[in-house]
């Protein structure tokens, strides 16, 4: 700026001892030199803020490198860790190896019987599951012929329920005797017939017949008491089945269960009514269940 000033200053001085066209001519020469000092001047600013720039993106690169550089090294540091575990193991494996080498001898044996057993086992349990099935496609195929042969007879008489496996077919007092009798009715006859047309396609299963009584104490010349009852009962299904309808008797077991066995309570008539039946209970014999599980080969 100093020497910008001295050179006004000149041509100052000159203006007075030039003419006016040399005068226009320096003027000109002078606005030329500011413009170019100008431009030059703008320039280095430019230059100024653009190295500002590289300088502080080169600080954030080099930021990022040392930050990358220091998770690698972290990266590095681990792996070399898991490495140095690795090897520990592993010389850990090979002395337990070396250790195993000698129970494999004496323990091969003890594993191979623990294996064979658990192989039996599984045997077992499919026979088991197999067994099961079977038993539960005769019993369904059994259900069914006996909905199909008591088709026309009332459910107050004659009701057919399924629990855990075992089929019940239970019979109404009022459709099988008289009060306080054994003896069977006579139109009580056609239902056992076709009952017994069913066991008898059904050989390979068992037959129990259940008495049951209310809980009214009774007794008569022929019978002492409900337990007396509930028994002659079941007797005189059992015998019916056997002499009439020719049911095997080594299938077939009787028994009476009094009034310890009720189906509801025996606080009103309806309820003394239900509980007053005789059950054939129908399940699968249990040798031959035992052989499904151990067939012969």
């Amino acid at each position: 700026m100093k020497k910008l000033s001295y050179l006004v200053l000149a041509v100052t001085l000159m203006a007075s001892c030039v003419s006016s066209k040399k005068y226009k001519d320096l003027e000109a020469r002078m606005s030329e030199t500011e413009m170019s000092l100008q431009k030059c001047n703008q320039k280095l600013s430019d230059c100024e803020n653009e190295k500002s720039k590289l300088v502080d993106d080169c600080k954030m690169k080099t930021g990022k490198l040392e930050s990358d550089l220091a998770a690698k090294e972290g990266k590095v540091k681990s792996l070399e860790d898991q490495m140095d575990m690795l090897r520990k193991t592993n010389n850990n494996l090979l002395d337990r190896l070396a250790d195993l080498s000698i129970v494999s001898k004496s323990g091969a044996e003890s594993i191979r019987k623990t294996l064979d057993v658990l192989n039996e086992k599984d045997k077992q349990i499919n026979a088991l599951n197999k067994a099961m099935a079977q038993k539960d496609s005769m019993m369904l195929t059994l259900v069914l012929n006996l909905k199909r042969s008591l088709a026309g007879v009332s459910s107050d008489d004659v009701n057919i329920e399924v629990k855990q496996g075992v089929v019940f077919i239970s019979l109404s007092d009022k459709m099988l005797f008289r009060t306080a009798s054994a003896v069977i009715n006579d139109n009580a006859g056609k239902v056992l017939e076709k009952i017994a047309k069913v066991l008898n396609d059904h050989k390979d299963l068992n037959i129990l017949v259940e008495g049951h009584t209310d809980n009214v104490p009774m007794s008569s010349e022929c019978v002492a008491d409900n337990w007396d009852l509930s028994a002659k009962r079941a007797t005189s299904v059992v015998r019916q089945l056997q002499a009439r309808y020719k049911v095997e008797p080594s299938r077939m077991t009787a028994g009476g269960r009094s009034e310890y066995a009720p189906k509801v309570a025996n606080t009103n008539a309806e309820g003394r009514q239900k509980n007053r039946r005789t059950e054939i209970i129908i399940l699968p014999k249990l040798d031959q269940f035992f052989d499904l599980l151990n067939p012969r080969s």
